[in-house]
């Protein structure tokens, strides 16, 4: 009998190779197919890393200008999937449940014959999917895909009918590609659990959509945002922080189950909310998430014996508030990025497929024998 290792959760349980990304929780570092996140998130477009994921190394222009139009050309959505988007948005359901039922439809009326061409498929049309069920809550109507938009850009565009400048989405750009693949996530592992089945790359997407929802996985922005703007109305970090942990309450922003210190991808965000609102000239609320951090940080070293630094979540809610991202799309936002992650994964583990098969620990009761119903 093969022997089992007890892991609640799959801590430090090894179930996959992979060439995508290295995470080094121990040292804060993020490597994604050889390039340090901090020079990725800064230098690529969102379709060059995307291209980097799928293919193992930069492309070359000639190929990056292929692979964006084929992005650009899988982005429209029919009229079958609108009316879904436009009742979820009636029944204000959370964008989250609008992407996963749009992301299930994804393939309808999409020549989308093959691994490859469903992933591109599926990258291409997250953004859609957001921005149309945004623009249905607002009471307006979808707008179609601008092709000779870039896809930060046109995601930008299709949320607020305005062409974005160079400074909004350069800031997208460098969020979409910070968290565009971490290791074996929840969201990621349930990827590569649906395709090991053979089951097709659109329900995988779907499938983790639903994990990243969750509130431990990609649920924390919005609540990051709450504080943040407590913080900034208030005036004062040290009241706000000090009322919290009195209270029991976590600081949102703060502590990851991987990184025992800074993470990574905390600085390149940082870096990059700093630029926007330097160029913005509004550097109000970017100063009051730099003062509450350190506050934070202060505060935590004396509160509990873990280490706890600043995560992803933090600056990722700085930056997107900063850029236009509405509360409500942070997580949403989140996929749009993570997806060309998934897709890469998906492609990886297919491969060289093995069904993902863990077992259980059973802890139920001993055999009993049947009792029948007039006797209990």
């Amino acid at each position: 009998m093969t022997h089992s290792v007890f892991a609640p959760g799959l801590e430090s349980v090894t179930v996959a190779e992979t060439e995508l990304s290295r995470v080094d929780g121990q040292s804060g570092e993020l490597v994604v197919v050889g390039y340090p996140i901090e020079e990725l998130a800064a230098n690529a477009t969102y379709e060059e890393s995307v291209s980097l994921l799928f293919e193992g190394r930069l492309p070359t222009a000639e190929e990056l200008s292929e692979f964006s139009e084929r992005l650009a050309g899988r982005r429209s959505i029919g009229p079958e999937v609108r009316d879904v988007l436009r009742r979820s948005a009636a029944e204000d359901r959370d964008a989250m449940d609008a992407l996963r039922a749009g992301m299930a439809a994804a393939d309808l009326g999409a020549d989308v014959s093959g691994d490859r061409a469903q992933a591109t498929r599926v990258v291409a049309v997250a953004p859609t999917v957001v921005a149309t069920y945004w623009r249905y809550r607002a009471g307006e109507e979808p707008l179609a895909p601008d092709p000779e938009l870039g896809h930060a850009a046109n995601y930008l565009y299709m949320l607020t009918g305005e062409r974005p400048d160079e400074e909004t989405v350069r800031g997208l750009e460098t969020y979409l590609n910070t968290v565009v693949d971490h290791g074996l996530n929840a969201s990621t592992f349930t990827a590569r659990t649906i395709v090991s089945t053979e089951s097709d790359l659109v329900s995988a997407a779907t499938g983790a959509v639903g994990a990243l929802k969750g509130p431990l996985h990609g649920g924390a922005p919005g609540p990051v945002l709450d504080m943040l703007r407590a913080v900034q109305e208030s005036g004062d970090p040290e009241g706000y922080v000090r009322e919290r942990l009195d209270a029991g309450e976590r600081l949102m922003g703060f502590g990851h189950r991987v990184y025992r210190v800074r993470d990574p991808r905390a600085a390149v965000l940082s870096t990059a909310a700093r630029r926007y609102f330097e160029a913005a000239g509004e550097t109000a609320f970017f100063e009051t998430a730099e003062r509450l951090e350190s506050v934070a940080l202060d505060a935590l070293e004396d509160h509990t014996d873990r280490r706890l630094a600043t995560n992803v979540e933090y600056y990722t809610a700085a930056l997107l508030h900063g850029i236009g991202i509405p509360r409500d799309l942070l997580t949403a936002t989140f996929a749009v990025s993570r997806v060309g992650g998934w897709m890469a994964h998906c492609l990886e583990q297919l491969a060289d497929n093995r069904l993902v098969r863990p077992t259980a620990e059973h802890v139920g009761p001993s055999p009993r024998s049947w009792t029948p119903l007039d006797e209990r």
